[in-house]
């Protein structure tokens, strides 16, 4: 390889960073906005909304490579269906997991999702996990105990929403590598737009409550803010591997403390901060782990509720 060919692709691999700090920015402001909203309407209403945006986006993207009738063929059409019902999952109880969690601790949960797929990989995908994943496994986990601590996070439900989130995300990628191996990225998003645009539905127009324009605002507000992540993440991940841009992913972590502080007053304790700060060691650990023995990453880098 040439000087100069190396020099564009350092300069490509610097901006994919650039552009996923970016992303992960985006997705926080739309969690907080999501906050402010599940204080007064339902999650599954939020979300049902905030996918007529989400299926829009993805299904115009999927047009522009081929036409929809062939991205919708599938080899493995019931695990794609089951993707899509597992991401749907995920943003539900992220959803729920608003309501009562701060932002700094509710990402600092969710982020134990690499950790997961670490365990899930291995039924499923017939994965052998040494003892060094192990135990990083097991030192991310002691971090989230340290959240929940006697005088720290309030074990309730809100806590047990977002350790659901994190699980379903988790299955949820871990069953994407596994239809990678036989069906186009392209398929795959039309399975997950379809299939969450219809189970939105479904349920969403059970909750449904009359809103005002400022709040319809805040909602336009998430349908945007989830089309532009989504946009950014898949330009960022057109100019470097998923496997050098998902360490960055924990920018979302420090974010998230400083929304939370900024918008809703509430400023993450040292102790949690602690325990935060060893799940992402533990997942960062995993991550060097599972490229160095060339485990697949697949190309969805986003964080649990932000799809």
């Amino acid at each position: 390889m040439s000087s100069s060919a190396a020099d564009i692709r350092t300069d490509n691999i610097g901006r994919a960073i650039v552009l996923t700090l970016i992303t992960i920015g985006v997705f926080g402001v739309q969690d907080a906005v999501s906050k402010i909203l599940v204080q007064t309407y339902s999650p599954f209403q939020i979300t049902m909304m905030r996918y007529w945006g989400f299926a829009a986006f993805s299904l115009l993207l999927v047009m522009r490579q081929a036409p929809l009738r062939q991205a919708f063929s599938s080899r493995v059409p019931m695990l794609q269906v089951l993707r899509g019902m597992l991401l749907m999952a995920d943003i539900w109880f992220f959803g729920l997991a608003l309501r009562t969690v701060p932002l700094g601790e509710l990402q600092a949960i969710t982020v134990v999702y690499p950790l997961l797929v670490t365990l899930f990989a291995i039924p499923i995908l017939g994965e052998k996990v040494g003892i060094f994943r192990f135990a990083a496994v097991g030192v991310g986990f002691a971090g989230a105990l340290v959240i929940v601590r006697p005088g720290g996070l309030p074990l309730d439900w809100g806590v047990g929403f977002a350790l659901a989130s994190a699980t379903f995300y988790a299955i949820y990628i871990v069953i994407t590598r596994k239809v990678s191996q036989f069906d186009s990225a392209a398929t795959s998003m039309t399975y997950t737009a379809t299939v969450g645009l219809v189970l939105s539905a479904a349920v969403g127009v059970f909750f449904w409550q009359p809103m005002g324009w400022s709040d319809f605002l805040l909602v336009v507000v998430i349908m945007v803010t989830t089309c532009a992540g989504h946009g950014v993440m898949v330009f960022a991940l057109s100019m470097a591997p998923a496997s050098v841009v998902q360490p960055f992913n924990y920018f979302s972590l420090p974010w998230a403390i400083l929304l939370s502080a900024v918008v809703f007053g509430h400023w993450i304790d040292p102790i949690s901060l602690l325990g935060a700060t060893i799940i992402a060691g533990a997942g960062l650990v995993v991550m060097a782990r599972e490229r160095r023995k060339r485990v697949p990453v697949v190309a969805d880098p986003t964080l649990p509720g932000q799809e």
